[in-house]
C-alpha cells in the first residue's frame, strides 16, 4: 500500500470512527466502523489485509478523545456528516425514506415476489429485510407470492418454496399471506379474456425474428387487427395445449411505434411444452409472462407500494398499459440499485450455486463457501444482523456495495455479551510442562460476567499451542487462566507469577489447550476446513450452541461425530 492510499484510508478511518463514537457516545468499535469504511471505498479491498491494522491505530487515537473532543473533531474534519447525525438525533431514527404518498392509503400493502428457483443467496435478502421494516413502521401487510410461471427457463426447484419461507422468517419476519402463482392460472385465463373483449390483446404467429424486425421498425404485425372472436378463440386452443411451443403468444396492444421498443406489443401469454414441476400445475402449457401475471396479481391482492430493481423500470411501463385497458390505478414504485457483496469467490447467483453443488465443488446450499442465507444460518449468524445491513443500505438508485464486515459486526453487538468463551488451537505445537503448575485452569466463562462462573480444565503433563504464540527460549508467556511460564529449552516452567507481570507488557498472554484431553475439532470456513483441538468442555456443547474460540472467532456447534465436533465459523 503506497503513502497516498495509506493516508486515505486513515482519513476515512477517522471519520467513521469519530461517527461511530460520537453516534454511540462511547468508545468506537474497530468492526463497525470497517463495515461503512469498505462499504463506501471499493478500492480498499485489495488491501483487506493491511486495512484491520490502520484502522485498528486510528480507532486507538480516537477513543483517547473524550465526547466533547471528538465532535469538534467531527465538525472540521466532516461537518455534513455530523450535521446528519445530529439531524437523525432530532427526528426518527429511520434508515429508509417514507414510502411515497403513504398518507394517501388506508393500509400500506407490500409483496415480495421471489422465483422459487432455488434456496436465496444473501442478496435477496434485501427485499424481505425493507418490506418487513416497512410494514412495521407502517403497521401495514406484506405476502410472500411465488412468481414460479416459468417451467423451463427459470425451472421452481420444489424445495425452494418451504426455503424461502423458512428465510423469510429466519430474518425476522413473518409474511400475512402466501401464494403460488401457478395455482392462480385460471384467473390469469380470465383477466386474457377481457382483455381480448376490450381490443387489448391479438394472438400472434410470427417468429421471434420476424417480429423482432416488425418491432424494431415501428412496423405492426400482421395479426395484429384480427377480430375479438378469432383471438379469443386462438387464445382457448393456446389454453388447451393445441399449440406447440413457440407456435402462438398472446401479445399485449401497445403502442407500435412507441421510442423504447421494449414496450411495443410485448407478450402476455406463450406456450411452453417442459411440463411445471408442481404436480397441480403439471398439465397447463399456456403460461403468462412475469409482467402480465404480476399486474394481474397486485391488483388483485391490493398492493399499494412496489420496490423492484431499477433495470425494471419497463416492467412497470409495459404492466401500465395493462392497468389503463382495465381503468386501475397503478400502485407506487420505489426503483433501486443492485446491491454487490464481497468476501465470496463464488458468484452470487442462484445458477450459478446450483452448478457448483451438482458438480460436488460445494456440499450444498449451506456451505460455509457458499453466499447464501442457509450458509448464514448455518454459521450462526443471526437474520437480525442481516436485517438491519441491508436496511440501512436504503433505497437508492444507486448500486450499492455491502462488506460482509458490517453483518458481522451488527451480529458482534447481538451475541458477543451472551456468548461464552472457549480455546481452541489451530494445528499447534506440543509442549511439555514443569515446575508443578496447578492442575486444573480456571478461566471465566465469559470476561464481563463473573456471576456466569469459569471452565474447569485439567492442565495434565503438556499443553498444545499455536505455533505462532510459542516464544523465544527463555522468554516467559502467560497462558490464560492458568499463569506465567519460562520457555526453556525442552518445556515451559512454570514461575508463578502474578498477573502484574502481563499488566507491565512484558508477557503475552495466549490461549491453550492440555494435550491429553482436548478434543478434536474441524472447523468449517469460508476458506475451507481447518483442524485443531479444543479445551474439554467443547464436547458436551449441544449442536447449535454459539461459543467464542478465544483470539479466533465466533463459532456454531454444528454436530459431534465419534470423537470430533464440527463447529461452523462466523466471524472474528
Amino acid at each position: 500500500m503506497n503513502d497516498e492510499l495509506r493516508e486515505r484510508v486513515e482519513r476515512e478511518a477517522e471519520k467513521h470512527a469519530l461517527l461511530n463514537a460520537v453516534k454511540h457516545e462511547s468508545d468506537a468499535d474497530v468492526g463497525a466502523v470497517m463495515g461503512p469504511l469498505m462499504g463506501e471505498n471499493p478500492a480498499f479491498r485489495e488491501h483487506a489485509d493491511a486495512v484491520p491494522g490502520i484502522v485498528g491505530g486510528v480507532v486507538g487515537e480516537v477513543n483517547d478523545l473524550d465526547h466533547l473532543e471528538r465532535r469538534e473533531r467531527l465538525a472540521a474534519l466532516a461537518p455534513e456528516a455530523l450535521a446528519e447525525l445530529e439531524a437523525e438525533d432530532e427526528g426518527d431514527d429511520h434508515d429508509l425514506p417514507d414510502l411515497p404518498n403513504a398518507e394517501e392509503y388506508d393500509e400500506i400493502r407490500m409483496r415480495c415476489a421471489p422465483n422459487p428457483n432455488g434456496p436465496w443467496h444473501i442478496g435477496h435478502a434485501r427485499m424481505p429485510a425493507v418490506i418487513g421494516t416497512y410494514k412495521e413502521r407502517y403497521d401495514g401487510w406484506f405476502c410472500v407470492r411465488f412468481d414460479d410461471t416459468d417451467p423451463e427457463t427459470k425451472r421452481p426447484d420444489l424445495e425452494a418454496y418451504d426455503a424461502i419461507l423458512g428465510a423469510v422468517e429466519y430474518l425476522g419476519f413473518e409474511a400475512d399471506a402466501t401464494f403460488k402463482a401457478s395455482d392462480r392460472l385460471e384467473i390469469y385465463y380470465d383477466h386474457a379474456r377481457k382483455l381480448i373483449d376490450v381490443g387489448g390483446a391479438y394472438t400472434c404467429s410470427c417468429s421471434g425474428e420476424q417480429f423482432s424486425e416488425l418491432k424494431n421498425s415501428g412496423e405492426p404485425c400482421p395479426h395484429r387487427e384480427k377480430d375479438p372472436e378469432t383471438v379469443l378463440d386462438e387464445f382457448e386452443n393456446m389454453v388447451a395445449g393445441v399449440y406447440d411451443s413457440g407456435e402462438m403468444v398472446l401479445r399485449v396492444k401497445t403502442d407500435i411505434e412507441h421510442k423504447n421498443p421494449a414496450l411495443r406489443d410485448w407478450v402476455a401469454f406463450r406456450m411452453i411444452d417442459t411440463p411445471h414441476p408442481r404436480e397441480e400445475a403439471a398439465d397447463f402449457r399456456c403460461w403468462p409472462m412475469l409482467d402480465f401475471q404480476s399486474a394481474i396479481d397486485d391488483h388483485l391482492v391490493g398492493i399499494t407500494h412496489i420496490i423492484r430493481g431499477i433495470d425494471l423500470q419497463d416492467s412497470a411501463k409495459r404492466q401500465r398499459f395493462l392497468y389503463e385497458y382495465f381503468g386501475w390505478e397503478y400502485p407506487e414504485v420505489v426503483h433501486w440499485g443492485h446491491v454487490q457483496i464481497d468476501a465470496y469467490d463464488v458468484k452470487m447467483s442462484t445458477s450459478r450455486i446450483k452448478e457448483l453443488i451438482d458438480a460436488g465443488e460445494l456440499d450444498g446450499w449451506d456451505d460455509p463457501r457458499a453466499p447464501t442465507l442457509a450458509s448464514l444460518e448455518r454459521r450462526g449468524i443471526r437474520g437480525e444482523a442481516i436485517t438491519e445491513s441491508m436496511v440501512g443500505l436504503g433505497t437508492s438508485t444507486s448500486d450499492v456495495d455491502l462488506a460482509m464486515s458490517s453483518i458481522y459486526a451488527n451480529n458482534r453487538d447481538l451475541v458477543d455479551e451472551e456468548t461464552d468463551r472457549r480455546f481452541f488451537v489451530r494445528e499447534g505445537v506440543e509442549v511439555a510442562l514443569a515446575g508443578s503448575p496447578p492442575e486444573e485452569a480456571t478461566p471465566p466463562l465469559h470476561p464481563n460476567h463473573e456471576e456466569r462462573g469459569v471452565r474447569e480444565i485439567p492442565v495434565g503433563d503438556a499443553v498444545r499451542l499455536e505455533e505462532g504464540d510459542l516464544p523465544q527460549r527463555e522468554s516467559r508467556i502467560w497462558l490464560k487462566g492458568l499463569g506465567c511460564f519460562l520457555y526453556t529449552r525442552d518445556a515451559l516452567q512454570y514461575t508463578g507469577d502474578d498477573i502484574d507481570v502481563v499488566r507491565e507488557g512484558d508477557v503475552d498472554v495466549v490461549h491453550w489447550v492440555p494435550a491429553a484431553e482436548s478434543v478434536p475439532v474441524r472447523m468449517r470456513t469460508m476458506d475451507g476446513d481447518v483442524s485443531g483441538r479444543a479445551e474439554p468442555g467443547v464436547a458436551d456443547l449441544a449442536p447449535d450452541d454459539l461459543v467464542q474460540f478465544e483470539r479466533v472467532g465466533f463459532v456454531r456447534v454444528d454436530r459431534h461425530e465419534g470423537d470430533e465436533t464440527v463447529v461452523y465459523y462466523a466471524h472474528p
